[in-house]
């Protein structure tokens, strides 16, 4: 497993550069449904809402919307990219590449990270005008960035796997990436919810992402960050374990 082979190396340029090629669809659209998030929600429920002591509505919304702008749009990348390259039948050149399965999962998620995290900048940067950010701890931001771009990414690459047309791949996401993201507390602190539902978010992983990644700008959080660390790391550990396992079966790629 050579990370620094040419073919690792061009897989991952090629998957960067197939985004950014339509970065008006794939980074602009996203920063804008993000801007419209914060004027609606920011306009009706700031002043009636406070979440930590201290902490405007507005400045605990933007972290929430950062992080969901990250994880969605490193979904997106790995999701759309393998299933249009199955479609198109263009797969097999990657396949029959010397590329070992770790090379070619770590390549995919590796642009899909980069996307999510091009995207949750650009928002960060619209959006940090409309109130004042701190920096608890920066590098708590750091790492859920990272380890959520990854998650999604490899979500994004299993996905892609399993679904052989577009209407799989979307019930994928609106069935289970739009409900989990939304339902992990981007808008609202989880303590707000009924015991059922409270219940029903530390089931989530992304809650302790979202969590996690929110800490890190106000030093406040609804759970310990470590804890979110232990799980979303292990979540990570899960998924790529089976994202290589469905790579080396060849499931769904080769017929």
């Amino acid at each position: 497993m050579n990370f620094l082979s040419s073919g690792f190396r061009t897989l991952v340029y090629k998957e960067s550069l197939r985004f950014w090629k339509v970065a008006t669809q794939t980074v602009a659209a996203p920063i804008l449904t993000a801007m419209l998030y914060l004027l609606i929600f920011g306009h009706v429920l700031e002043g009636r809402v406070q979440v930590y002591p201290g902490v405007s509505y507005t400045a605990f919304l933007i972290p929430g919307l950062v992080m969901m702008s990250v994880l969605q749009n490193a979904f997106a990348n790995s999701s759309s990219s393998l299933i249009q390259s199955k479609i198109t039948g263009n797969l097999v050149f990657v396949l029959l590449t010397p590329l070992s399965h770790w090379e070619i999962f770590s390549a995919y998620v590796l642009a899909a990270m980069v996307r999510g995290i091009v995207v949750g900048a650009g928002v960060f940067v619209i959006t940090a005008w409309f109130a004042h950010m701190s920096f608890e701890a920066p590098l708590w931001i750091v790492i859920f960035a990272l380890l959520g771009a990854a998650i999604l990414g490899t979500m994004g690459l299993i996905a892609g796997i399993w679904a052989e047309k577009f209407d799989q791949l979307a019930a994928f996401q609106n069935f289970l990436i739009m409900p989990l993201t939304f339902l992990s507390g981007v808008f609202y602190s989880i303590h707000s919810l009924p015991p059922f539902w409270l219940a029903v978010s530390h089931a989530n992983p992304f809650f302790y992402m979202i969590d996690g990644f929110r800490h890190g700008f106000f030093g406040q959080s609804d759970v310990n960050p470590w804890l979110s660390l232990a799980i979303v790391s292990a979540f990570l550990v899960v998924l790529a374990l089976v994202a290589i396992r469905l790579l080396r079966s060849g499931y769904r790629l080769r017929h």
